[in-house]
C-alpha cells in the first residue's frame, strides 16, 4: 500500500454524518488449497442493528437502513487443530462481542467505533492468550484478522497480520490502482510499503511469512491497524487471506476484482468462484479464502 493512500486513521478528522442510506452486495468463498488437508481460514458475515444480530449467507444484498454489517476474514496458524480454533475463537468472539459494543455506544456508554474496534481485537487476542497458556494442544495458537464494519457512507476497519483488504474505487480518476489498504505486519511489508522492494521480491522474500503482530501466539503486545474508508458507489472491496495473495499477482487480483460490468448478487458470487477457480489454476498450496463485496 502506497503511503500515500487516502484512507484515514481513526482520529485523524471528524467525520460527517452520511446522506442518504446504501446496500450492499456480498459473497465470499474458500478452499482448503491443493496441499493441505484441513482449512485454517474463517470468514463472518454479520448484521445488527440495537436490538438483534443476525448472521447471513455467503451470497446476499441488504440495505444499510438502520443497520450495520460485518464482514471478517481470519486466517489460523498453531499446527494440528490449533490453527483452525484461532480463526473460529477470532470470528466467533467478533458475533459475541461486537453487537453489545454497537448497542452500548449508541447509548453512548461506550466510545465510538475506534474504541469499540481496538477493545475487541484486546479481548480476542487476551483470550487466545489465555487458551494458549492453560491448554498444551493451543500453545503458539495464533490468527490474523482482517474486518470492515460498513456504515452508510463509511468503511470502518481493523486489521492485525497478513490477511488483507483491498478497495478497487469507482469513478475516482485520481485512484485508479487496486489499493490495498491494510497493511501486512511482516519486514517484508514494511519495505514494500517504503518502496524499496517491488512485488516480485516481496513474493520471493525468505522473510514474507514472519509475523510481526497476529492474535495470541504467545504475543505480549499488540497494536492492530485502525482507519476507516469513505465508501462511494461502485466501489469494490477484497478481504483475503494470505493463500490468495500468494497465488494471485496482485494485477490478476484487480482484473478479477473489476471483471464484471452488471452488478447482481448472482455476478458478485461468480467473481468469488473466479478468484477461487484461478487460485486453484496457480500453485495455490495454502488455505484461500476471498470475501467480496460492491457498494450499491
Amino acid at each position: 500500500m502506497s503511503e500515500k493512500s487516502s484512507f484515514h486513521l481513526f482520529g485523524a478528522q471528524h467525520l460527517p454524518q452520511p446522506g442518504a442510506s446504501m446496500a450492499v452486495r456480498w459473497s465470499a468463498g474458500t478452499h482448503p488449497g491443493k496441499r493441505r488437508q484441513n482449512n485454517e481460514d474463517a470468514f463472518l458475515l454479520l448484521t445488527f442493528d440495537q436490538k438483534e444480530m443476525h448472521y447471513l449467507g455467503k451470497s446476499g444484498e441488504a440495505t444499510l437502513h438502520g443497520r450495520d454489517l460485518i464482514f471478517a476474514v481470519s486466517d489460523g496458524m498453531g499446527g494440528g487443530p490449533a490453527g483452525e480454533f484461532a480463526s473460529r475463537i477470532a470470528v466467533d468472539k467478533l458475533a459475541q462481542l461486537l453487537p453489545g459494543a454497537f448497542r452500548l455506544g449508541a447509548a453512548g456508554i461506550r466510545p465510538d467505533r475506534a474504541g469499540m474496534l481496538g477493545e475487541v481485537f484486546f479481548q480476542i487476542h487476551k483470550e487466545m492468550s489465555k487458551l494458549s497458556f492453560f491448554y498444551e494442544e493451543c500453545r503458539e495458537m495464533g490468527a490474523t484478522l482482517s474486518l470492515v464494519w460498513l456504515t452508510p457512507g463509511w468503511l470502518f476497519f481493523g486489521h492485525v497480520g497478513d490477511s488483507r483488504i483491498y478497495l478497487l474505487p469507482k469513478d475516482h480518476p485520481e485512484e485508479e490502482k487496486l489499493r490495498q489498504i491494510t497493511h501486512d505486519h511482516t519486514h517484508v511489508g514494511w519495505l514494500y510499503r517504503q518502496g524499496k522492494i517491488n512485488e516480485r521480491q516481496a513474493r520471493g522474500h525468505p522473510g514474507r511469512h514472519s509475523l510481526q503482530q497476529m492474535l495470541g501466539a504467545g504475543r505480549q503486545f499488540l497494536e492492530p491497524q485502525l482507519g476507516v474508508v469513505e465508501c462511494h458507489s461502485g466501489d469494490r472491496f477484497l478481504i483475503c487471506s494470505d493463500g490468495l495473495v500468494e497465488a494471485l499477482w496482485d494485477r490478476q487480483l484487480k482484473d478479477l476484482l473489476a471483471g464484471w460490468n452488471t452488478s447482481t448478487a448472482e455476478t458478485v458470487a461468480a467473481g468469488v468462484s473466479a478468484f477461487l477457480e484461478e487460485a486453484l489454476e496457480g500453485p495455490a498450496q495454502d488455505n484461500i479464502t476471498a470475501l467480496i463485496f460492491e457498494i450499491v
